[in-house]
């Protein structure tokens, strides 16, 4: 299997996923990334759930990271290192000493392999050696994108890994419902979680797992801007920035981990996860990023939901079972995501 070279100078394919009258996705090999998402209004129209590129070559470690799949580790470990059995393993930094998403090559940096496609789904793969980024043993991944029906789409993560290794996929598309993708935060945003991860200015945890905060309840649907920077946690971010613990029924699949409406109330998101932890960014860090179409986003252009683990899970055993993060050889892998429109 292609090792997936950051370095690779390839212009990059795009697969188009589409069912008639429904959604309309577009992925790329470069970081198994997720395009577009065009999503079919009662009135005929068509609107952009996601935030994307100018052009395609940028989804190849972009600034943003928007629609990729991000791993081996997706969020951060405090100083780029874990210990385990006593043996103490170093990781390489990215972000203020830290690592963020895999590292400075992580997956979104890599060019996928495609194993197959047709127009409903995609699979990817991508292999990563013993000692990448740091990280013991080598793992084999694979992404399934896939219309799940017509007004919904499915990834599906799986890796097989040789060694004992933390492992937390997931996805990083940043969406915004509105028809201009101007500010998120007149969404309506409800989360399914009356815990979060309290973090220091490095968005590293304090140690702690605590009770939601007024500013951080979101239990019950409310616009993202009715308490924004309204605590510490928050300005030291500059906006959402943090992991929500979800309600053990979420894992079932089976009830929603988050919903999302527009601020015009006509286009409806929620997301399904078997993953014990949703990071919340609310895009404050997007200005002067290139946009789809010309020119660059502004702060707070998109929000991201990134089912997961709660950040710097490798050194939090005693989180578990939030903070199981230790793949196995010879034990399959798997973790999934379901993003379900609805229009009104």
């Amino acid at each position: 299997m292609d090792t997936g070279s950051p370095n690779t100078m390839n212009a990059g394919q795009q697969h188009v996923l589409e069912r008639p009258g429904g959604l309309r996705v577009e992925i790329t090999d470069l970081g198994a990334s997720w395009v577009s998402c065009k999503v079919p209004l009662r009135d005929g129209t068509q609107r952009e759930a996601l935030l994307g590129y100018e052009h395609l070559d940028r989804y190849l470690g972009g600034e943003g990271c928007f629609g990729a799949t991000v791993g081996r580790y997706a969020n951060r470990i405090g100083g780029a290192r874990y210990r385990r059995q006593g043996v103490d393993v170093q990781l390489i930094a990215n972000q203020w000493g830290n690592q963020l998403h895999g590292g400075p090559e992580g997956f979104n940096h890599r060019r996928w392999q495609v194993v197959r496609a047709d127009a409903r789904a995609i699979v990817l793969g991508l292999h990563s050696p013993d000692g990448d980024q740091g990280f013991p043993g080598a793992v084999d991944v694979r992404v399934r994108y896939a219309l799940d029906s017509d007004f919904s789409v499915r990834i599906d993560f799986e890796a097989d890994v040789s060694r004992e290794t933390p492992l937390a996929l997931t996805n990083h598309a940043l969406f915004n419902l509105d028809a201009e993708h101007s500010d998120c935060r007149g969404h309506r945003l409800q989360i399914a979680a009356d815990r979060y991860v309290p973090v220091d200015a490095q968005r590293i945890p304090l140690g702690t797992l605590a009770p939601v905060p007024a500013d951080f309840d979101f239990r019950r649907a409310h616009r993202i801007d009715r308490d924004f920077l309204a605590s510490g946690q928050q300005r030291q971010a500059d906006g959402y920035d943090h992991a929500f613990l979800l309600d053990p029924a979420c894992r079932s699949g089976e009830r929603p981990a988050a919903e999302v409406e527009s601020t015009d109330g006509r286009l409806q998101l929620r997301l399904y996860t078997d993953q014990p932890a949703l990071q919340f960014y609310s895009g404050n860090f997007l200005e002067g990023v290139s946009r789809r179409g010309g020119g660059t986003y502004a702060r707070y252009a998109g929000l991201a939901l990134e089912p997961g683990l709660p950040p710097d899970s490798p050194n939090h055993p005693e989180w578990s079972p939030w903070s199981d993060c230790f793949a196995q050889p010879g034990a399959p892998w798997r973790a999934f995501l379901r993003w379900e429109f609805r229009s009104n």
